[in-house]
């Protein structure tokens, strides 16, 4: 099987790029001497995970029970679950425990202390503002603590480092993400706690890590779009595209019609807020090369339109109808979350394998 014969629009991975990638993180944190806990959200491929998980623990992150399950299903045991517990879930983590899966909840506030029962928890820190958690230095940290019966340590997401301009903002935010949850595990006085951090810049650009047990990241396996305009990556590091088939044109508009719309590529337009704002996905040939300024200026349902990002109708390449090309996408998370699998190539249009994708709640 190779591109030419896949039905688009289809997710295509470069292998050998994600296994740089993860190669990549991999190495950093080991001269920093902390373990890696990856985050599947992204991924959600047990062939994906199996090489995130090489030479670390043995824990992931996820984002949904039903990653979870579909992880556990697959031999892993140490699960943290990363989003805020709700009381309908409980019965859920509770099952899995049973069946000898280490499931790990988080929380941050005393409601869902009520309910959690026996469950191992870690609070949730708020280091950035960005979202959930608890101030490191809130007088209601301890009291929280209090109430959790089973309580394992902390964690926090400094989602406010996809806003970072530069690297050294980013090594701020880092160094901002480790000393909350440091300062909360201390002020909580727990013995041996986990203390857990993690977001793909943060990771990539920490310099210190001490009192740090884990560091959790998902999206650098892939990268993408948004990473590359914060400066984590190269255009050249993303793993993941959208393979299209250009099947109209505009030439009045300067536009190329292609089969991939806002379903296949997603409604994430995080590189809107950043200096080069790349519509719905920087466009590529065929072999993954850029296409000088192309981008996907706008996108219907099924219906991507492609355009110079400086409106000139005369600088959009010629595109006959049934070119293929690949786009790159804002945000790697959303964008697979669209595919049903990954088609994974290895710097050339061969497609050496299919890997199915789970997806739900």
């Amino acid at each position: 099987m190779n591109l030419e014969t896949l039905e688009t629009p289809a997710l295509v991975l470069d292998a050998d790029i994600m296994e740089r990638n993860v190669a990549r993180l991999r190495e950093r944190l080991k001269t920093l001497g902390v373990p890696l806990r990856p985050h599947v959200k992204t991924a959600k491929c047990d062939e994906v995970a199996k090489r995130a998980l090489e030479g670390q623990p043995g824990g992931i992150t996820v984002s949904t029970l039903a990653e979870a399950e579909y992880f556990a299903a697959r031999g892993v045991r140490d699960i943290l679950y990363a989003v805020g517990i709700a009381p309908n879930k409980v019965k859920h983590v509770q099952d899995l425990r049973r069946r000898g899966v280490d499931v790990t909840v988080v929380l941050d506030n005393p409601a869902q202390a009520s309910f959690v029962s026996d469950l191992p928890c870690l609070i949730e820190i708020d280091c950035d503002g960005h979202r959930s958690g608890v101030k490191p230095d809130s007088p209601s940290l301890v009291d929280l603590g209090r109430k959790v019966k089973n309580l394992r340590g902390v964690m926090t997401h400094a989602g406010a480092s996809y806003n970072c301009r530069g690297t050294e903002a980013i090594v701020e935010m880092a160094e901002r993400e480790r000393s909350a949850v440091v300062t909360a595990s201390r002020r909580l006085g727990i013995k041996d706690p986990v203390v857990s951090v993690g977001s793909t810049p943060t990771a990539h650009f920490a310099r210190d890590l001490q009192g740090v047990s884990e560091v959790r990241a998902g999206v650098y396996v892939f990268f993408d779009l948004v990473m590359a305009g914060i400066s984590v990556c190269r255009i050249e590091d993303i793993a993941l595209s959208v393979l299209a088939t250009v099947i109209g044109h505009q030439p009045e508009k300067g536009w190329a019609i292609t089969d991939a719309g806002w379903m296949a590529m997603s409604r994430d337009r995080g590189t809107a807020s950043q200096p080069l704002d790349q519509g719905y996905g920087l466009v590529c040939d065929a072999d993954g090369r850029p296409l000088e300024g192309v981008i996907v200026k706008d996108a219907n349902q099924e219906h991507g339109i492609l355009a110079h990002r400086s409106g000139d109708r005369a600088r959009l390449p010629h595109l006959p109808v049934g070119t293929l090309v690949r786009v790159l996408p804002n945000h790697a998370c959303a964008t697979a979350a669209q595919h049903r699998a990954y088609h994974v190539v290895r710097g050339s249009s061969a497609v050496e394998a299919r890997w199915e994708r789970m997806g739900g709640w």
